[in-house]
């Protein structure tokens, strides 16, 4: 019988359903994530830009953008609240033994969702109502709170990637936390600042590629324009970095997480001149089946040489390593984001070479089905990074230091299958609200365009807030 087998065989009945549950929340939330980072930043650049040269069509854009952000950043919420609590209920032995130690992640992530929501609030309700330059200036603590929960969540995640900050005493107990070497551990910053510039890329190119599509029907007046132009130029600026950061995490993995690297790449025994491959498949006997073979790429990826010696799996026991299906998941992920950040790379590239010689955004309509196709592109990046940063983990929650397996709540299995179906019905009816009220909000503004262009007096939707004042023309039956 494989290792794999027996690794299943052995494993509680209820840790397949409670990584299902929390694989598919943590997978529907992290779609809202980049905008609930990146898009305040994106829209102050938008109002900032609209005050400087007293630009209407930049000032519209960004009280809409406002509206979006304040209707998916109440989504995420309701979807972030939902992770908090299965972290409890779903692993009370990671909370349970642990939470002392790194819960202080989690205390700062929620401070920063009350005060994002306040900052919203304020920023969305100034709109007409407060001086420019007050209601600009307020909205500049927004980015910094949404920096400061992704903060909290990262230094809780990159903690149980390389833990730190506590002594274990004489029954294997955390003792003598230090909070701060607890926060700040050797895979905090590349973490922390791989993911920041992955929310500003993703959330760059979600939006722009709305305007992406509007442009490919005909739409190319200056709305759509700007529209795509800002946030698809913070997009461009980014992307470079984020390549260099990722090379930067993927060196520290090798570093700090040596048998996850080995599962990242496929690596089955510790070696010199290891090969890369580019979407294999790890068989339980260590050979890889499928994919492209480059020689001596992944040594010289790993250390800039040849000879750089790689850990491999069989480093250590079976059973404190990924299996083989686990490491394959792990490697197309990695794979797959590295190939969608190479594209966006080059479509950043051809966009700055045209701006640079031309001084005008690209004509061509190849460019802007590419840019439309961006945004999903980013996000399904996405999704691939937090797939390889905890499948590349197992089977470890706290890395040597606690098991998925000995985490995982007592709850009958069959209880556990029922909570993840009807979270599945909920969270389809939460998102499918979602885009029906930003697709009613798009047809509000397409409606008040047309009747400013035709000449018709028309109040634009977002000038009405939900704790403002209606003017007299939403007030009328």
């Amino acid at each position: 019988m494989h290792i794999s087998v027996h690794l299943l065989a052995d494993a509680p009945a209820q840790m397949l359903p409670a990584r299902e549950l929390m694989a598919f929340t943590l997978a529907s939330h992290i779609i809202l994530v980049p905008l609930g980072v990146a898009l305040p930043f994106i829209t102050l650049v938008m109002h900032y830009r609209g005050l400087r040269h007293q630009d209407p069509t930049a000032l519209l854009l960004a009280r809409r953008w406002s509206a979006v952000m304040a209707v998916q950043f109440a989504v995420g919420v309701v979807t972030g609240t939902v992770l908090s609590f299965e972290f409890g209920l779903l692993w009370p032995g990671l909370m349970g033994r642990w939470g002392d130690v790194f819960g202080i992640g989690f205390g700062v992530e929620a401070w920063a969702f009350f005060l994002e929501a306040v900052l919203i609030a304020i920023y969305l309700y100034g709109w007409r109502r407060l001086k420019p330059r007050t209601h600009f200036l307020l909205g500049l603590p927004l980015p910094a709170a949404a920096l400061l929960g992704a903060f909290g969540i990262l230094a809780a995640n990159s903690w149980m990637n390389t833990p730190r900050g506590f002594s274990l005493d004489s029954e294997g107990n955390p003792v003598d936390v230090n909070v701060w070497k607890a926060i700040f551990t050797p895979m905090f910053g590349p973490q922390y600042w791989h993911f920041v510039v992955a929310m500003l890329l993703t959330a760059g190119y979600v939006v722009a590629g709305v305007y992406a599509v509007g442009w490919l029907r005909g739409r190319r007046d200056r709305y759509h324009r700007l529209g795509f132009a800002v946030p698809f130029t913070i997009a461009a600026v980014a992307t470079p970095v984020q390549f260099m950061l990722g090379d930067s995490i993927a060196r520290q993995v090798f570093h700090k997480q040596p048998v996850k690297f080995a599962a990242l790449e496929i690596v089955w025994e510790t070696d010199t001149r290891v090969p890369e491959y580019l979407f294999g498949r790890l068989q339980e006997d260590g050979t890889v089946k499928g994919g492209i073979k480059i020689p001596l790429l992944d040594s010289i990826l790993a250390g800039f040489s040849p000879d750089t010696k790689v850990v491999g799996l069989t480093s250590v026991p079976a059973d404190e390593r990924p299996t083989a299906l686990q490491a394959t998941i792990a490697h197309w992920a990695f794979d797959l984001m590295v190939v969608i950040g190479s594209v966006l790379v080059l479509l950043a590239l051809w966009y700055g070479l045209v701006w640079l010689r031309y001084r005008r955004l690209p004509e061509s309509k190849w460019f802007y089905r590419s840019a439309a196709c961006a945004g999903v592109a980013s996000v399904v990046a996405v999704e691939c990074g937090w797939i390889a940063t905890e499948v590349g983990r197992q089977p470890w929650i706290v890395y040597q230091n606690m098991k998925v397996a000995e985490a995982v709540t007592a709850t009958r299995s069959s209880t556990l299958w029922i909570m993840l179906g009807l979270v599945i019905v909920v969270y389809v009816f939460i998102f499918g609200s979602l885009l029906a009220v930003l697709l009613k909000m798009r047809t509000r503004w397409r409606l008040a365009d047309e009747q400013r262009a035709a000449g018709e007096p028309a109040e634009a939707p977002e000038a009405d807030t939900p704790y403002g004042p209606r003017s007299e023309a939403a007030g009328r039956p």
